[in-house]
């Protein structure tokens, strides 16, 4: 996949007679986020420019359908270029080439549980890296004349473990590393905006899912798995706390969410949610019973799954972004899990067919 080196606008004389197209610049385009989020301003007509981290191999299969070589100039609207939150020099020289109208932060080491593995990773990249981002965009902004609006991509887990239901003046009571990066990370916008004047929101996102989640998340870790188990490439799945509750919504949905706050007349902070919570449980139930089985036979309980601070209850107060925005969710809590199961009940039907012609080992899961 090639990446562009220069990544700055038409000239002014090639696009007179035109509506200049709208710029973004995405971190994490690669993610769950990000390539719905790019989907979504490519169908805006927008031009979007995404940040990626060099690695011997590449993770971009969330975006290769939306991919399209920089050597077809007229239709490459969607761009890569390699940069890191971890490097300020190269997030500001890519800000200077751009010229982006809009920036998404949506980067981050963002499982929670490996975040107490990797702490001080987590808070380089999370907290820290937000920070060298705003003031890219904030010396950017000084130095060019230019408005530059920006999203911060919040959290749930900021609440932790203050009761639900949360909105925006909920206080933050974090359980984790990851967490506590996040509450930085979101500090540090408000402050930008109001030392600044920065253009600068913060959405706080409660869980939101879909089938290009990360295997490693829970609920696509039983999707995944469930996909295997009624294909019969796996019998069990270990799982840790089944009474965590969550406020699980559709990514795809959210993002509309984060670009309307890029698009009000004054910056502000927004909760992003269903307003339903359910435990882990209920989405083994309701993931199994779609196929026709009982979760009890093939789940087993691991402790080394269970965080060393559980997060009980996360269940979000969106009114503001309803009232405000306009914005509310469309795919529920089941359609959603179907919608999961439906996608890797394929990718096991494949998998199964690699197995069965010996190309594969099925008894790599137990």
């Amino acid at each position: 996949m090639a990446l562009e080196n220069n990544g700055s606008r038409p000239d002014a004389d090639s696009t007179a007679m035109e509506t200049p197209r709208k710029v973004a610049l995405v971190t994490g385009i690669t993610g769950q986020d990000g390539s719905y989020l790019t989907e979504f301003l490519l169908e805006k007509g927008y031009e979007v420019h995404g940040l990626i981290r060099r690695s011997s191999n590449f993770n971009t299969q969330r975006i290769n359908h939306i991919y399209i070589d920089p050597h077809n100039v007229n239709k490459a609207l969607m761009k890569l270029h390699y940069a890191d939150l971890s490097d300020a020099s190269s997030l500001r020289r890519w800000l200077d080439v751009i010229k982006p109208d809009e920036v998404y932060n949506l980067a981050a080491q963002s499982h929670v549980a490996v975040s107490f593995e990797i702490p001080d990773y987590t808070a380089d990249v999370v907290a820290t890296g937000a920070l060298r981002l705003l003031e890219a965009v904030r010396s950017h902004t000084v130095d060019s004349g230019r408005t530059v609006k920006y999203y911060q991509a919040g959290s749930s887990e900021m609440f932790g473990a203050t009761p639900p239901p949360q909105s925006e003046t909920t206080p933050f009571h974090p359980r984790s590393p990851y967490a506590a990066s996040k509450c930085a990370a979101h500090w540090y916008t408000v402050n930008y905006r109001e030392a600044y004047g920065l253009f600068a929101c913060n959405g706080i996102l409660f869980n939101h899912e879909s089938p290009r989640r990360g295997e490693n998340f829970v609920t696509r870790k039983i999707t995944r798995a469930l996909g295997r188990i009624k294909m019969g490439l796996q019998r069990k799945l270990f799982l840790g706390n089944l009474q965590a509750s969550r406020d699980w919504g559709f990514a795809g949905d959210y993002v509309e969410a984060m670009w309307l706050m890029l698009q009000q007349e004054k910056a502000d902070d927004y909760v992003v949610a269903t307003e339903e919570s359910h435990t882990v449980e209920e989405f083994l139930e309701v993931s199994f019973g779609y196929l026709g089985l009982n979760w009890k036979d093939h789940v087993e309980i691991d402790e080394r799954y269970f965080r060393p601070a559980e997060v009980d209850n996360l269940k979000g107060d969106a009114s503001k972004a309803k009232e405000v925005l306009g914005w509310k969710p469309k795919v529920g809590f089941e359609r959603l899990v179907k919608m999961m199961v439906d996608e890797d009940l394929e990718i096991a039907k494949r998998e199964k067919l690699l197995v069965d012609a010996g190309h594969m080992d099925a008894q790599q899961q137990p």
